[in-house]
């Protein structure tokens, strides 16, 4: 929850290759204060059945910048294991993109929701409400 000296963060990710959420995607998150600033990492969460983290630490006070690192790889090495029960080797679609880095500035006293909408080979991003 943001105070007036502080901002605060959520996220969800939707897995847009099968319409639903993505869920047991691992997410970190950092801030920092300033251009120059060094990043502290405040530790992470996962992402529920909903695709939701709603449990994402707290920012310190003065934070101007928040990075959120979303472990994608896992999930879609997952997917594909489960996806190759039914048909094997139906593709090897894998992970383009890892890891997926989202970095944004924040003003005190304001909540931000930045969802990530998520396919093997793309991704999307935007601030939420």
């Amino acid at each position: 929850m943001s105070t007036a000296t502080t901002a605060s963060v959520s996220t969800h990710i939707l897995d847009t290759s099968i319409g639903r959420p993505a869920e047991g995607v691992a997410i970190s998150l950092s801030a920092r204060a300033g251009l120059d600033g060094e990043w502290a990492a405040l530790g992470g969460s996962a992402t529920d059945a909903d695709g939701r983290c709603k449990d994402l630490p707290a920012l310190p006070e003065g934070t101007t910048h928040v990075r959120l690192d979303f472990e994608t790889e896992t999930y879609f090495e997952k997917k594909q294991a489960e996806a190759q029960q039914d048909a094997p080797r139906v593709r090897d679609s894998g992970a383009f993109f890892p890891e997926v880095t989202i970095t944004f500035a924040v003003n005190r006293g304001e909540h931000y929701h930045v969802p990530l909408l998520l396919n093997p080979f793309g991704y999307s991003v935007y601030r939420g409400s």
